[in-house]
């Protein structure tokens, strides 16, 4: 049985004044549907699926998606000790499962060709290999880390290197060789192999979630979490485990995938008009093309405006062109660092 762990941690930058703390992207409805978390669950029927959130937004997971296990992270710490942990509490009611790690704020157009993927990487996942999806690039961009594919592994390829987010003219070349793919930060691994990695390339993190699974459905295990899991390293999988591992896998596809990484990207997962506008609420454009704007209760009207950015709600405005979306965490850091309005976090 594949067990599909999602993980929902998040501080809420990226889409503020719409996203919070109490509540960042993962809970919030971006494709103009359900919110992000909600439809990752349900686009994982039929499998059992484990959410990996803070203590924070625990409640808040639970009544969203009660179908689902939630293991609740003492503090944030990466994406290698999250693994961790929720690897060590599927292995106690599965010590051979095969786990489908997965974020929870990402968009999947294309389900039957996803789940598909992911059929293929636990195939592979069985011989041995800790296997990523990787997602075929359709243009040159520079937000996203990639992979360069090797040789075929059985139904997939060989991972040669993980790189990062690179320049354009490196992003150009890497979509005209086609030997590269994004990395779309999934991970499909049986629970025993991602187990001797950790003990292989994370000694310190191995150690401790060795140590805390003995005590999982116990009364001892809460105050072992909250000892133990600070001492596992602040590290990424991808840092800590895949980018070192030499039994890396990596299966492509093309199933519609967007990170939605920033208001930029939401004309790719939300209805366009024909100016290219997205529009919510009450909202009325005026020779207008390319803009993102999003209302609540008021009237926002927008004249004359090109590729620009609109977000009104009950208690904050945000306006930016749309180029420099990824610039709303300088916001963000801002009210981190005012008391006067820290209350807007």
């Amino acid at each position: 049985m594949l067990h599909a762990v999602v993980m929902a941690g998040g501080s809420g930058t990226r889409f503020w004044p719409l996203s919070r703390q109490a509540r960042p992207k993962q809970f919030l409805p971006l494709t103009g549907g359900a919110p992000l978390l909600v439809e990752t669950v349900k686009r994982l029927k039929g499998m059992t699926t484990w959410v990996v959130c803070g203590k924070t937004h625990a409640p808040l997971v639970k009544k969203l998606v009660k179908s689902a296990k939630v293991v609740v992270e003492p503090q944030a710490r990466n994406t290698a000790p999250a693994i961790a942990l929720a690897t060590a509490h599927v292995m106690h009611v599965d010590p051979e499962a095969t786990l489908a790690v997965l974020p929870s704020d990402q968009h999947v157009a294309d389900v039957p060709a996803f789940r598909a993927a992911l059929e293929t990487a636990a195939q592979t996942a069985a011989e041995g290999y800790i296997v990523t999806l990787g997602v075929k690039p359709t243009r040159p961009d520079t937000g996203y880390g990639y992979i360069r594919v090797g040789a075929p592994v059985g139904a997939a390829l060989g991972v040669k290197q993980f790189v990062e987010k690179p320049d354009l003219p490196t992003a150009q070349g890497y979509l005209q060789s086609g030997e590269y793919v994004w990395n779309a930060g999934m991970f499909v691994f049986r629970a025993p192999v991602m187990m001797k990695a950790f003990e292989h390339h994370m000694p310190e993190l191995y150690a401790a979630v060795t140590e805390l699974r003995k005590t999982i459905g116990t009364r001892q295990y809460e105050s072992r979490l909250k000892k133990l899991f600070p001492q596992m390293p602040a590290t990424s999988i991808d840092y800590g485990v895949a980018e070192r591992a030499e039994n890396m896998a990596v299966v492509p596809g093309s199933f519609g995938w967007s990170d939605v990484g920033s208001f930029n990207a939401l004309p790719e997962v939300r209805h366009v008009d024909s100016q290219g506008n997205v529009t919510e609420g009450q909202v009325i454009t005026v020779d207008c093309q390319g803009c993102v704007v999003l209302g609540s209760k008021r009237l926002v009207s927008v004249v004359g405006m090109n590729d620009l950015v609109v977000v009104d709600t009950d208690d904050a405005l945000l306006v930016l062109p749309k180029a420099k979306s990824q610039d709303v965490r300088k916001v963000v850091e801002q009210l981190k660092g005012n008391k006067k309005l820290n209350r807007y976090l």
